[in-house]
């Protein structure tokens, strides 16, 4: 009873300044928050089911120079560090970063209110990926069935109400992207999700001057074929198919589902209260 008890309060995400956490990641706040960053830091940021996989599979393909083979040295998650993450007796997201030489590429799904102060401090780089709120929702959903260290969605109209008044876990999608999307005094690459679909060389150009890379015309049409989707819902290093079932069951939802834009003309409009999408 005891141990099921506490099963059940990790499951539960706890608020930080307002924001639902895991609780995992709130007993390790304070290491967190005191995260060193380096000035040469990148760090990727997006509002989960956002197309956090697919830019991280871009960015290392860069950083390899379309080197497939190095792009499979590690499963995704390996590669980049999550500096949220801690989940006991394993390492967290915090020393595992510290472990790795620079330049860093890390990765984080907080809002910029909740970001280490060490990142303002020393200049780092941000690439930020915005995804249509109504795309996100259906991707979150069906992730929240079948990741078994997260709460239970329930219905889908119950988890229209929840993802809506931003009880899910990193908080609300309109204030996490439109907090991203205001940074103008640091170094920041905002990107949309639906761009990179329908014209994925381009962003992927964008994305390469941004990291400082100069790839020829062959490396870059590799690294478009390389991330497309149905690569990547193939390839055991970034289809999560090596997480253990008791952690993501993908026989409830597989973790890449369709990645598909559910609207093909959007626009987002900004004001002082709400980012919508329509």
């Amino acid at each position: 009873m005891a141990l099921a008890a506490a099963l059940e309060g990790q499951l539960q995400l706890r608020e930080v300044l307002g924001i639902p956490l895991q609780a995992s990641t709130v007993d390790n706040w304070s290491q967190i928050q005191n995260f060193e960053a380096k000035p040469d830091d990148l760090l990727i940021c997006t509002y989960p089911k956002s197309g956090t996989t697919w830019i991280q599979e871009i960015v290392d393909m860069i950083e390899q120079n379309g080197d497939v083979e190095k792009c499979q040295r590690a499963i995704i998650q390996h590669r980049h560090p999550f500096i949220v993450w801690a989940r006991p007796p394993q390492p967290s997201g915090v020393e595992k970063a510290k472990a790795m030489p620079s330049p860093r590429i890390l990765r984080t799904h907080l809002p910029t209110q909740l970001l280490p102060p060490s990142f303002w401090e020393n200049n780092c780089k941000f690439l930020y990926v915005a995804r249509n709120a109504k795309d996100c929702m259906v991707s979150y959903y069906h992730f929240q069935r079948m990741n078994q260290i997260l709460p239970d969605p329930g219905t889908w109209e119950e988890y229209f109400e929840t993802f809506i008044s931003g009880k899910v876990g990193w908080g609300s999608w309109f204030d996490h992207v439109k907090g991203w999307w205001e940074i103008n005094r640091y170094q920041i690459l905002f990107l949309f999700y639906e761009d990179i679909k329908r014209d994925s060389k381009h962003e992927i150009q964008k994305v390469m001057q941004f990291m400082g890379k100069d790839l020829d015309e062959t490396v870059l049409d590799k690294i478009v074929q390389e991330t497309s989707f149905e690569k990547m819902k193939e390839n055991p290093m970034t289809n999560r198919s090596t997480v253990p079932k008791s952690i993501l069951d993908q026989s409830i939802s597989p973790f890449m589902r369709k990645g598909l834009c559910g609207f093909k003309y959007y626009t987002f409009i900004l004001s002082s209260n709400i980012l919508s999408a329509s």
